[in-house]
């Protein structure tokens, strides 16, 4: 089993319709376990449409709560509390942050920490493969946690599945939930677009990876709409000793793919489509460059 992580260092890249289109390829050649790492704003289901066939929850926060009848009303919670989270006896469940000072401050211990819903995350089956994915309730945080939740359900279902690839959708930028995706996985697939921000962030992100010690490959979106962006990337690529695997073009196609939720290599006409499958033969050689023979 190998896993492939597709990552951007910035929003907006095209990163999740990206993934879209290599589960549809990649699901005719290959068993396959698709991953939606990007919790906090999961869209990968807007494409494929998963029919769902486990929900469980998640529970990593917590919040405080003061018995009524055991309260002396004396203040010290709220003198104590940084948050601003507490008045006359009443926690703010929105400001509280779960520290747990309130609690060790409380004198007659009114005060109590209870774990909180914090999301959900849930096994779904798709047209490629079963896929796994989560949401958070509004405001929640810790995503980075659930995301190792998802790649250890996905890993599961492959195995069980008897699956040779996980394809996992990540979340952008580089923090936790980018560097609980990137852990351990055979490789990286950085997605990008010649700006200014989306040059700023490759770099970034491919920092990420070298520290991290994860073989990554880059695929350059748009790459027509600015030649001179494009040739940045392409130098940084090389300095790096890093393959650019794909040119994506700008096709009006993508927009209309998206409207109708499906994947843009559903339209084969279309100069996107076709480049989007000269680069998944290109990714697959690498991936089958890792891969057991089994694969």
């Amino acid at each position: 089993m190998k896993e492939v992580a597709v990552i951007s260092g910035k929003g907006g890249v095209g990163k999740t319709s990206l993934v879209a289109s290599l589960a549809s390829l990649a699901a005719a050649g290959h068993r396959l376990v698709l991953a939606d790492c990007d919790v906090d704003a999961p869209d990968l289901h807007l494409l494929l449409h998963p029919e769902l066939r486990e929900v469980h929850e998640f529970r990593a926060s917590h919040k405080a709560f003061v018995d009524p009848e055991s309260c002396l009303q004396c203040g010290r919670c709220a003198a104590y509390c940084r948050f601003d989270a507490i008045h006359a006896g009443q926690v703010d469940p929105l400001s509280c942050e779960g520290c747990g000072v309130c609690q060790w401050v409380c004198p007659v211990g009114a005060i109590t920490l209870r774990e909180e819903l914090s999301g959900r995350w849930f096994i779904s089956s798709t047209r490629y493969g079963p896929m796994v994915h989560a949401q958070m309730e509004p405001g929640e945080e810790n995503s980075g946690r659930l995301v190792t939740l998802i790649r250890q359900g996905a890993r599961k279902v492959a195995e069980r599945e008897e699956a040779g690839l996980v394809l996992t959708d990540g979340p952008p930028g580089i923090g936790c939930p980018v560097i609980a995706t990137l852990s351990g996985v055979d490789l990286a697939l950085v997605v990008t677009e010649p700006t200014v921000s989306g040059v700023h962030d490759l770099k970034r992100v491919l920092d990420l990876c070298q520290h991290f010690r994860v073989p990554a490959v880059a695929c350059i979106n748009r790459y027509d709409l600015h030649s001179e962006g494009t040739d940045v990337i392409k130098n940084e690529c090389h300095s790096r000793g890093l393959t650019i695997i794909g040119y994506l073009p700008y096709d009006p196609t993508a927009t209309a793919a998206i409207r109708q939720g499906r994947p843009v290599v559903e339209f084969p006409d279309s100069h996107l489509a076709v480049a989007v499958k000269e680069m998944w033969g290109r990714l697959e050689a690498f991936i089958l460059a890792l891969s057991s023979p089994d694969f």
